[in-house]
């Protein structure tokens, strides 16, 4: 259905990612309408990307269950406990999943909301850090009609150096709603 929506509207996939990496973090922006999940579902269906998403694992149930788990939910227990009886982060429970799947790109939305922010949630570097995976950056691009996956980038460490890179990829890139998609301002300068 996605694909079929996705190429009425007259979309295309225009970079896609490697077969050859297996497991990564795919950043998707600008994330400033509900249409982006159905064009990025159309997208990911046309590349043939086994993709998956995290989600609270509450939201693993019925009558969603099914739908959910085979959109590429990937539910998650944010109050698991470690060995020191302490709540696990969620950057440790996310980049935990790299080391339990032989292959895991895990779509993650850094805006955190269809609302315009001035701060991206940074959690996706740090997952990457920590779980030793590149970090895709995935577009819609509303004024092209375009999708897709078209830079890689290995985390250094360097957060500052490597967030540049991924800020200078974004900026132009436009959302169907371009009044509600900011650059990190803090990021930026």
């Amino acid at each position: 259905m996605f694909k079929l929506i996705y190429k009425l509207c007259g979309w295309k996939v225009s970079h896609f990612l490697s077969d050859d990496i297996k497991k990564c973090v795919i950043v998707v922006a600008p994330h400033t309408s509900n249409w982006d999940f159905i064009f990025g579902m159309g997208a990911v269906s046309v590349m043939k990307l086994n993709q998956r998403f995290v989600i609270k694992k509450e939201w693993i149930r019925f009558p969603l269950k099914k739908l959910m788990l085979s959109l590429g939910a990937l539910p998650i227990n944010r109050n698991k406990k470690n060995s020191i009886d302490e709540k696990k982060s969620s950057v440790d429970a996310i980049a935990d999943l790299f080391e339990e799947h032989k292959e895991l790109r895990l779509v993650i939305t850094p805006e955190g909301t269809r609302s315009r922010v001035e701060k991206w949630k940074t959690g996706f570097y740090y997952v990457a850090l920590k779980a030793n995976v590149p970090i895709a950056l995935a577009f819609i691009n509303y004024e092209t009609k375009c999708c897709g996956i078209d830079t890689i980038i290995f985390p250094t460490g360097d957060f500052k150096k490597d967030m540049k890179v991924i800020m200078d990829f974004y900026k132009n890139i436009k959302g169907k709603n371009p009044q509600n998609f900011s650059l990190d301002v803090e990021l930026n300068k």
